[in-house]
């Protein structure tokens, strides 16, 4: 069993952790959750031994064996292989030790140990590790200097993944892999047979992989059984209780405050006055619900042009003399919702730079409309943002020539507004830089936006409000993400990238899974249809699904207007000090009549969006 007990933790004057207790179950699989800069990594840290805490202890079993991913990754002149296979220091100790072993009790007792520990399997089950990881035999036998930082991260993941310590943790091991090696990933750590404790922010790898979620919120930590789903029902649930809780806590509240009022100044009930006051001084308040209001993405939409908007034809790209894609043949229209798939390397980035046109086809043709906009977000975006700068320095310097109201509105759009706008870049989350960086490229009201990994620095509530604003978004939108819920809720066309090419993935995201966890990395075969044909009905369901949109948005738009009629109803029939002066002056029955009215306009509204929404999914 893995303790937390009363962890408490002070950086820079600030409590980070505030007395967190919990007690994991042995064998229990744990998704550590929480926003941004709540703690979880320093949690992660203290768990590890790397850093102090202030207050309180970790206590796990004697002896147990505790893995983690250090910071740096490993470099040199070794190989990928060579490092995995020294991550079992035991192995490699009793190896190195048998070779000039002369004493044949003790290496027979040496080889017994071997035998025990199964390593004369370790160079296979290190190979499959990396191969899992989207390392090729070729690969796996390069020196660690010739890859990338993020290569360098897998490796070092492969590492303790082989090593199979007791207790394992880790701190968003997704964000450096992608789509395919997260699908190993997650389906490795099903059968792992001891502790796992990892930070995740993505619903469906937490919902799949873990059976705990320890919530870290206000410096302490709650335990809640199951994945990721089980955690939002119950965490609704208790938000409801404390917000009953807080209710009954106020009407008391107002009670006691309203007899102290009236009984104060009289000597017959002065003493229960002073009782009643002392009674209020030591009410404890709950804890209001946190509730981030900064937590905002609102893309701007684009001018309508006629598609398509850009059409590749027979074209190739690459970099210098050396093409990267062939036979390129892509057409994106106006409301286009795509996902690009396939391996990290197989050219993913290089065609959304196509599309970009930051590069030029070397051969063939692509054709763009001349009008159009293009979005263009990378994760190099987020860590080129000047950190002595503000997000209004940063937009005032993009925007040249808009008014000081426009360059507010467009941060606004992404909460940064009051003082959040003029605060330093270098004082925010990870998140916070990331939504800046889309309130940068997304200025210009793009028609086309093109995310290549946008989730990397959100939460998972951030990331849900990103996957609402995509939604409501009504440019085309190219999608390069390794977090399933998004591809899944937003794109409605996958692209493979493969085999030197790009073409139309036969299937939905979960057949493209299941191709993975097969093992067949290759694409489905294309459906020998009358492409013409093809392109007829794909323009008949463009058209009808461009109206059910429609139909949709302005549902939904009803559906807000006359919601906030109704509630300013019912401030007025509950409150009217503080409602609008002219329903203040309606008599009660006036106000019921028009609730009644509203709430009826309400439900039709709603059948409107469901019917819309479900004709949009059949579509």
């Amino acid at each position: 069993m893995l303790n937390l007990n009363g962890i408490t933790v002070r950086l820079g004057g600030r409590t980070i952790l505030d007395g967190a207790s919990a007690a994991l179950p042995p064998g229990s699989r744990v998704g550590l959750i929480g926003r941004n800069g709540a703690g979880k990594s320093t949690m992660v840290k203290v768990v590890a031994g790397l850093l102090e805490p202030d207050d309180g202890a970790v206590e796990m079993p004697r002896g147990a064996r505790l893995g983690y991913i250090a910071q740096e990754a490993p470099a040199g002149d070794a190989t990928p292989f060579d490092t995995v296979l020294a991550a079992d220091t035991e192995r490699a100790a009793l190896l190195a030790e048998a070779e000039g072993c002369e004493d044949m009790d003790r290496l027979g007792d040496i080889h017994e140990r071997l035998i025990a520990i199964d390593a004369h399997a370790a160079p296979a089950r290190a190979a499959r590790i990396l191969v899992g990881l989207g390392f090729d035999a070729e690969m796996q036998q390069r020196s660690l200097d010739s890859f990338s930082g993020g290569w360098k991260m897998r490796v070092a993941l492969a590492a303790l993944l082989f090593s199979q310590p007791d207790i394992l943790l880790l701190d968003e091991p997704s964000n450096h892999l992608d789509l395919e090696a997260v699908m190993w990933l997650e389906d490795f750590l099903k059968t792992y047979p001891a502790t796992i404790v990892v930070v995740s922010h993505e619903r469906d790898f937490l919902n799949n992989v873990v059976d705990h979620i320890l919530h870290l919120q206000g410096g302490k930590v709650t335990l809640y059984v199951g994945g990721y789903d089980a955690f939002e029902r119950q965490r609704a649930e208790r938000m409801a209780q404390i917000a009953a809780a807080r209710a009954n806590q106020e009407v008391q509240r107002a009670k006691l405050q309203d007899y102290i009022a009236r009984n104060s100044a009289r000597a017959s009930t002065a003493k229960q006055a002073q009782s009643r006051a002392k009674m209020l001084a030591k009410m404890q308040p709950i804890a209001e619900l946190a509730n981030d209001p900064t937590l905002s993405f609102d893309f701007p939409n684009p001018s309508e042009l006629r598609p398509p908007l850009i059409t590749l034809d027979h074209a190739s790209v690459g970099y210098g003399d050396t093409p990267i894609l062939h036979r390129l043949n892509l057409r994106l229209d106006p409301d286009d919702r795509i996902a690009l798939l396939g391996r990290n390397g197989n050219g993913k980035t290089t065609l959304a730079r196509l599309l970009a046109a930051q590069l030029a086809p070397m051969d063939g043709a692509m054709n763009a409309t001349g009008k159009m906009k293009v979005g263009y977000f990378t994760q190099y975006q987020v860590e080129e943002l000047e950190a002595d700068d503000t997000p209004l320095a940063h937009m005032t310097r993009v925007m040249t020539g808009a008014s000081p109201a426009a360059v507010r509105a467009q941060l606004g759009r992404f909460g940064f507004s009051g003082d959040r706008a003029t605060a330093r870049v270098g004082t925010m989350s990870g998140g916070e830089r990331a939504r800046l960086a889309l309130a940068l490229v997304t200025r210009e009201a793009p028609h086309l936006l093109i995310l290549d990994e946008p989730t990397n620095h959100l939460d998972v509530d951030a990331r849900e409000a990103l996957v609402q604003a995509l939604n409501a978004y009504t440019g085309a939108v190219l999608l390069v993400s390794h977090d399933r819920h998004m591809l899944e809720l937003t794109a409605d066309r996958l692209v493979l990238v493969d085999q030197g090419t790009a073409r139309e993935f036969d299937g939905s995201l979960d057949d493209y899974i299941a191709l993975i966890l097969a093992g067949d990395g290759k694409p489905a075969a294309e459906p020998k249809a009358n492409k013409k044909d093809e392109r007829k009905a794909a323009a008949g369901r463009r058209e009808a699904d461009k109206a059910l949109r429609k139909q949709a948005r302005d549902a939904e738009a009803e559906l807000q207007k006359l919601t906030a009629q109704r509630s300013a109803i019912d401030q007025a029939m509950f409150d009217p000090k503080g409602a609008d002066p002219a329903l203040a002056k309606l008599t009660m029955t006036d106000l019921m009549k028009r609730r009644a009215d509203l709430t009826a306009r309400i439900e039709a509204a709603e059948a409107t969006w469901l019917e819309a929404s479900e004709a949009l999914e059949t579509v």
